[in-house]
């Protein structure tokens, strides 16, 4: 392998990552566009430069020994946002997963370590990449050193040789520090000389040679002004220079044996990536295969002839279905697991055996289970109705540790001290390896499973007792379940006709927009080719450039954006990008959902997924219909009732996370808007601007707004000024008047990270827990997430535990009142039924009703509803 170190500085490219990306976040709630951007960094490295050492530096700390020179270097930055913060604990986490070495070094920067890495590395006769995005190691380049810094994003590179330096400056590297000491950096808070920039240093070096040399021959230089600066801050541009130098003797603890990379932990990058939602990486790790396990024997009997002796009560099945989505599925298999025996029933025979049918049926004989609303749907389809389940393991597992969300029985079993089982990936394989086993060794696992799952029931029992959820578990998630399989199972009639008629209109839209799009750049192009319609915008039109690629110009949406209003064409460009993605996800998407034999879509509705308890929708998310753009909200009209003079009925919670922060927080200002139904925002924005009702501006109530929604969201100063373009100390302070406005929501927060320092974790008002153990975490980062979860996981989880609530009422009472209609949907706090003509009246009194009364809280919930002949209709 040939000699090269690979050196990056950790703090600058995480920042690039942090800006270049939008500011994505998982399923657990952590954001990780700088984790991400980061990895996609490193997976390009290490296929690109193949390296044989590598190490990330990072930065020990805020005060270096600079300071002891300039107590302001460094003075201007703004702190950190918190949502970068967070990241940096699994940057360093991605780095162990990967097996690359990481430093930092207390009282020095990044740029040392690198420094004195480099110098050493060179004189041992390695090739070495320094990568950053700070132009200050640009002056370490040579003939063995290359320093890449990225540009815009972090993919687009200048590779910074000294040819490159003398070709763009015409200096050599080591003359950085000089140019540096002359004009200053800003980023850095180096001062320079005021007055000097980078075009004067660089045509005073050239002149000169260096600063020292400059500084002794002030006499020479040409122009009253400038000689006089030179004079006044000779002393200022000597300590710039030394603040700019890079120190290549630093004390490290590291030497270049400790760095050599010789491949990654392909199990834990595996889990990393699972846990960080980078599923789409998944496939890009080499090697990873799942330990086998030496199982005990277990005794099983494959059945040939169904019985009633094994079909009993208190009966554990397993009903094996291997697709993701389970609509329409084909069913491997069946274990049954009771006092009786163990017990394997191929499809085939359960399929035709009434007395299996029979006993799936009857609600009087007891099942648990794992995912039952897999089970019952997968069956349903297969015209065999599923009852009885009393215990699904699943939700039980989900309640008990909300973090974990794999839905493989072996995993979970694993924690519990399980072992005698092997997981589905081992036994069916994955990707496209993953197949049906023989039939003896897919018997033997689902008997496993099964006698896993017996065993498991009684664990989750009692631990649901102890941590007083058994009620959630039994009158909440579980009755939720069985309401959550009927939905998917009777799914949403699509107007497919409709569907098509509006992906007509939608290219009938493009080729107007690209029309006057072509009229406006004077030629016909290939609009989606950012490379054609990055020379249209820069160098026909001779626009504004903001960004460039490695390809050319880059035309993504935050530069269009900045363009809007330089040249009419690109609010046309950006109406073609939005009309086509409604046009390729959501029309033809939805089209290629629809199931045949129905004209309907079956979503599934993710139950054990989200830590707050929020309920989520796939294939297709139905909760993701885009509404901003009326072409977007016509998508609704094609969800229609299943029969002929039904409507759409459509009921949603007003405000409910300010409502339920309200109850939490018990803030008397609150309460009293919510009391006296006064509109909350007008309210905050008269409290914390000090105005009247008739004062308040559409701004003031927009600014309001986005707090109000924000904090529920434990918003910083950073993700405020982001919503409203406002700088972050503006945001700040908007926050801080926010507080002394409402105090009740200020002790709430407070206490409740108290609460979670000492309990570990924090409850809904139904008890659901969110535990967060980097709550006491030394790192301050690691340690203000999960402060700012503490704060608002009750609210959201609160929220979410009263829609599911008014599901299950809703659905008594649709019982008890002998109505046909039916609940189709749950989108967020809303509601979509489907029902007679004749039934909205009744629908009118009741949906409110119950939505409003499913828990009683300090101020009252209140349920807006609308009605019509589609979804769209019902707004």
């Amino acid at each position: 392998m040939d000699k090269k170190i690979v050196l990056i500085d950790g703090n600058s490219i995480a920042y690039r990552a942090f800006f270049a990306l939008p500011l994505l976040s998982n399923d657990k709630g952590i954001h990780t566009n700088a984790i991400y951007g980061f990895t996609m960094m490193l997976m390009r490295i290490l296929e690109q430069e193949k390296p044989s050492h590598i190490l990330v530096a990072f930065d020990a700390g805020k005060t270096t020994f600079r300071h002891q020179t300039f107590n302001e270097y460094k003075g201007g930055r703004q702190k950190t946002p918190p949502e970068l913060s967070e990241q940096f604990p699994f940057i360093r986490e991605l780095l162990d997963a990967y097996k690359i070495a990481r430093y930092e070094l207390e009282n020095y920067e990044a740029d040392d370590i690198i420094g004195t890495l480099s110098l050493l590395a060179e004189k041992e006769g390695y090739n070495v990449k320094i990568i950053s995005g700070d132009k200050d190691l640009t002056q370490l380049a040579s003939e063995n050193i290359t320093v890449d810094i990225t540009k815009k994003g972090i993919t687009d590179v200048d590779s910074y040789t000294p040819e490159f330096i003398m070709e763009k400056y015409g200096i050599t590297p080591e003359r950085i520090i000089d140019m540096k000491g002359l004009m200053g950096d800003n980023s850095d808070n180096i001062p320079g000389v005021p007055g000097v920039g980078e075009k004067t240093a660089l045509k005073l070096l050239k002149e000169f040679g260096t600063l020292e040399e400059l500084l002794a021959s002030l006499d020479k230089v040409g122009g009253a002004k400038l000689k006089e600066k030179l004079v006044e801050n000779k002393e200022q541009a000597e300590m710039s220079k030394q603040l700019a130098t890079i120190h290549r003797e630093a004390p490290i603890g590291i030497t270049i044996p400790d760095i050599e990379y010789d491949g990654y932990d392909n199990q834990k990058l595996n889990y990393l990536f699972k846990e960080l939602g980078f599923n789409s990486l998944l496939d890009k790790i080499e090697g990873y295969e799942e330990e086998i396990l030496t199982l005990e024997d277990i005794d099983y009997q494959m059945v040939s002839d169904i019985s009633n002796e094994m079909l009993i009560d208190q009966s554990t099945l397993i009903v094996e279905v291997m697709d993701e989505s389970y609509h329409q599925a084909e069913v491997q298999g069946f274990a049954i697991v009771n006092e009786n025996g163990n017990y394997y029933i191929s499809t085939e025979l359960a399929l035709k055996s009434d007395e299996f049918k029979s006993w799936a049926k009857d609600h009087s004989k007891k099942k648990t289970v794992f995912d039952g609303k897999k089970s019952i749907v997968a069956l349903r389809w297969k015209g065999i109705e599923l009852n009885g389940i009393d215990f699904d393991c699943l939700i039980a597992s989900y309640i008990l540790n909300p973090s974990d969300s794999t839905e493989d029985i072996a995993a979970i079993a694993k924690i519990k001290g399980f072992t005698n089982l092997q997981s589905d990936e081992v036994v069916f394989g994955k990707g496209a390896k993953r197949s049906i086993p023989e039939q003896n060794i897919l018997a033997e696992h689902l008997v496993r499973k099964a006698v896993i799952l017996s065993e498991l029931k009684d664990v989750f029992t009692r631990e649901l007792q102890e941590n007083e959820q058994l009620d959630l578990f039994t009158d909440l998630e579980m009755p939720l379940s069985l309401i959550l399989a009927d939905m998917e199972s009777k799914g949403v009639k699509v107007d497919v006709d409709r569907l098509k008629a509006m992906g007509e209109e939608l290219r009938e839209r493009l080729q107007q927009l690209e029309q006057s799009i072509f009229e406006l750049a004077g030629e016909a192009f290939n609009i989606n080719s950012p490379k054609q319609l990055g020379v249209i915008l820069f160098e026909k039109l001779n626009l504004p450039i903001y960004k460039k690629t490695k390809t050319g110009y880059s035309t993504s949406a935050d530069v269009l954006e900045r363009l809007a209003s330089e040249h009419d064409i690109i609010e046309q460009i950006l109406n073609y990008r939005q009309i086509g993605k409604l046009q390729s996800t959501y029309i033809e998407g939805l089209l290629k959902v629809v199931h045949e034999d129905t004209c309907k879509v079956h979503t599934r509705f993710q139950q054990a997924l989200t830590q707050t308890g929020r309920l989520s929708s796939t294939d297709p998310n139905l909760q993701n219909i885009p509404i901003r753009l009326e072409e977007g909200r016509k998508i609704r009209q094609a969800f229609i009732p299943s029969r002929k003079d039904w409507l759409i009925f459509a009921a949603d919670y007003s405000q409910i996370e300010l409502r339920v922060l309200a109850h939490i927080a018990n803030d008397e200002n609150l309460i009293e808007a919510f009391t006296h139904d006064l509109d909350v925002h007008t309210k905050t924005a008269m409290d914390v601007f000090h105005v009247n009702e008739e004062e308040v501006t559409s701004n003031m109530r927009r600014q309001a707004k986005a707090v109000n929604f924000g904090i529920v969201y434990g918003i910083s100063d950073f993700g405020l000024s982001q919503n409203l373009g406002i700088t972050r100390k503006e945001a700040g302070l908007f926050i801080e008047r926010y507080f002394r406005s409402f105090p009740g929501v200020k002790n709430y927060m407070d206490d409740i990270v108290q609460e979670a320092k000492q309990k570990g974790y924090v409850t809904t008002l139904l008890q659901r827990r969110r535990y967060l153990p980097e709550i006491t975490a030394r790192n301050f980062n690691v340690r203000s997430f999960a402060e700012r979860t503490a704060m608002n996981t009750p609210i959201q989880g609160s929220a979410a535990d009263i829609i599911k609530k008014a599901m299950i009422d809703m659905a008594d009472r649709l019982e008890k009142e002998n109505l046909q209609t039916r609940l189709l949907l749950q989108v967020h706090d809303e509601l979509i039924f489907e029902a007679p003509e004749e039934e909205i009246d009744i629908l009118k009194v009741i949906v409110p009703d119950v939505m409003e009364n499913a828990i009683s809280l300090k101020v009252p919930l209140k349920v807006d509803y609308a009605y019509g002949r589609t979804w769209y209709d019902a707004k």
